[in-house]
């Protein structure tokens, strides 16, 4: 766990993680599962982006290569067209860090050289240059657990205990990257919800994330409009705002650092509720016990 709050330098901010913060999701893409293409141009992805952060987001990642199952691979050229001129537009009017949702080393030297402050792995830097680069780059990075890739990761999906393998293999990518020279104030972890896993497995790490904790860095849970919210609530891509607040909530509850999530104004509602009630019961509320009520006799 945490001697101090921890916080992230992301190139001039310092993202201070004493509250879980806000990452809003910016797909620059055709085919995300929840909003391709409804950004598929510049102008549309930065004006979605700046309201995000009028309604809390404390941090961007943007992505432009859908993670969704069975997604079609992007190419390098194809991707960089995409996310490059959205960085460097928000780079110059935007509060926030910004962050890279790529496995592509050239992206990530890309985007950073746009104005990324963050790289976001859905493959923990296990793509061939891609731990080199961010070895290079020295900005904060989120290792996430996805067996297999996205073309694969739901066809054979077991563990014999979610919580060890995934745990374990976090641990083994976090020693690989401090043997590359990343230092462990610039790792965050991601068990990777809905990437290679059933909802029982999402389930047992929602409900388990102080397991994960344990590690020393920040956790990061992308649980938003996910197929686990609409496996328990019976209820379509659009229609999961309620249930992925509430499950935002939980992952806050039990130690996530990061939230990402598309609904922002929701979430940052919800975290407020959940702030204001830990406040309240840190504070000292003793009552003093009241005589029991005497009833009057017949």
């Amino acid at each position: 766990m945490f001697d101090t709050v921890p916080n992230l330098q992301c190139g001039h901010h310092v993202l201070k993680l004493d509250v879980p913060r806000i990452m809003a999701i910016v797909n620059v893409t055709p085919d995300s599962f929840s909003d391709g293409g409804r950004l598929a141009n510049t102008e549309s992805a930065v004006a979605h982006a700046l309201k995000l952060v009028e309604q809390g987001a404390d941090m961007l990642d943007i992505g432009g290569e859908s993670t969704r199952p069975d997604a079609a691979p992007v190419s390098l050229q194809e991707e960089l067209d995409r996310v490059v001129p959205v960085i460097e537009a928000l780079s110059t009017r935007c509060s926030v860090p910004i962050s890279i949702d790529t496995s592509k080393p050239e992206v990530m030297r890309a985007a950073v050289a746009a104005g990324a402050v963050f790289i976001n792995d859905v493959a923990a830097l296990r793509h061939e240059g891609a731990m080199a680069a961010a070895a290079e780059l020295g900005v904060p990075v989120c290792l996430m657990h996805m067996p297999g890739n996205p073309r694969t990761m739901q066809k054979e999906v077991h563990y014999d205990d979610v919580l060890v393998q995934v745990r374990q293999f976090l641990t083994e990518r976090m020693f690989a990257c401090e043997m590359a020279g990343i230092s462990k104030k610039n790792l965050v972890i991601d068990p990777g919800f809905g990437f290679g896993k059933h909802l029982e497995h999402n389930l047992a790490l929602l409900a388990n994330l102080a397991y994960f904790c344990e590690l020393g860095v920040p956790v990061l849970a992308g649980v938003s409009r996910k197929s686990m919210i609409g496996q328990i609530t019976g209820r379509g891509i659009d229609a999961r705002v309620s249930g992925s607040a509430a499950a935002a909530m939980l992952a806050a509850q039990n130690g996530a650092g990061i939230i990402r999530v598309h609904d922002v104004a929701e979430t940052k509602d919800v975290l407020a509720v959940l702030a204001a009630v830990q406040a309240a019961k840190r504070k000292d509320h003793s009552v003093k016990a009241k005589p029991a009520i005497q009833w009057p006799e017949d």
